[in-house]
């Protein structure tokens, strides 16, 4: 008589996921829900991108799941840094951050996908397979608006205000609409506050504003845009 193979004691081929994220309480928690999974298990976690940089060479991933708001720098200048010394190894954002403003800009960067912290649990698990597997992983919203965007450009319609600017552009114009002084930016950045002030005059320059109160007055109007935004599309849901 033929026997079927025990499946049960056959091992699992488990991808491996370096998390890279801001929140202690968060990264222990991812460090948890993926490492219960049959098929995933946490080979690292840190806050921080020099360090994940070098978990990349020692726990070699296959894939980072990183935040956008990380210690030391900002995570789309980590994903750039990331890109450039290994370019094979897949990156998906988990980020609270505004997916319609950031998702496109995580994908320039060099990611392989965006999900959103405010979305359910199955939805970061589903993203984790398919960019393991190669494939990306975009929400049907921002896949949606991505198209608006384009066909918005194709027909040369003006650009929004995020558009026009650069990602710590954007990044320090939400800290100025938080009503965050050039100091604290500094500091949270890890940047003086003379390079605060000169992204806040080309920040200036590009929205056409006049003065430091016109900036933060438009700052402050669209966060809660942005914000306001945001909750109607969750309400949707």
């Amino acid at each position: 008589m033929t026997k079927m193979p025990d499946t049960s004691r056959q091992k699992i081929r488990k991808a491996h996921v370096l998390i890279v994220e801001d929140q202690p309480i968060l990264r222990e928690k991812l460090v948890e829900l993926i490492s219960s999974e049959a098929d995933l298990i946490s080979c690292g976690d840190t806050d921080n991108p020099r360090s994940a940089i070098d978990l990349i060479a020692t726990a070699k991933p296959n894939l980072v799941l990183t935040g956008l708001a990380l210690q030391e720098s900002h995570g789309l200048e980590f994903i750039k840094d990331m890109r450039a010394r290994y370019p094979r190894v897949p990156v998906l954002v988990f980020s609270m951050f505004d997916e319609s403003l950031y998702a496109e800009r995580a994908m320039r960067a060099g990611a392989n996908g965006f999900v959103s912290k405010h979305g359910p649990t199955n939805d970061l698990l589903c993203a984790i397979r398919r960019v393991v597997d190669g494939g990306i992983y975009l929400s049907e919203r921002v896949t949606g608006h991505a198209m608006q965007q384009f066909f918005a450009r194709s027909s040369f319609a003006p650009r929004s205000e995020a558009d026009q600017l650069s990602d710590r552009e954007l990044e320090i114009f939400e800290l100025i609409g938080q009503g965050r002084s050039s100091r604290q930016i500094a500091s949270a950045l890890h940047v003086s506050a003379k390079t605060v002030e000169t992204y806040r005059s080309r920040i200036k320059t590009k929205l056409k504003l006049n003065t430091a109160t016109e900036l933060a007055q438009h700052a402050w109007e669209f966060l809660q845009h942005a914000t306001s935004r945001r909750a109607r599309k969750h309400q949707a849901v």
